[in-house]
């Protein structure tokens, strides 16, 4: 399992676009995909999932990767979150 924290740093936090960017890309991967925020964890591969989170600009998110292809899904998830989901 790899696991990482990044901060949300798009204009608008993980609203639903955002989250289905994140969705998009997950799902790329056989890996599983937890999203974590103050607690509560959702499936990285459900938007509705993450939008249960409310992650807003700034919040700091961990991810667990688990799976064959975990690196290269942390890799990809990484870069959209640095990328602020391609928003701004």
């Amino acid at each position: 399992m790899l696991e990482f924290d990044a901060i949300v740093d798009n204009k608008i936090g993980m609203h639903l676009r955002a989250a289905g960017e994140f969705v998009k890309v997950a799902t790329q991967f056989e890996s599983e995909v937890t999203v974590i925020k103050d607690g509560k964890k959702a499936n990285g591969k459900s938007i509705l999932g993450l939008a249960s989170l409310a992650i807003e600009r700034g919040a700091i998110i961990t991810v667990q990767i688990t799976g064959d292809d975990e690196q290269d899904a942390r890799d990809a998830i990484e870069e959209l979150i640095d990328a602020k989901f391609y928003e701004d």
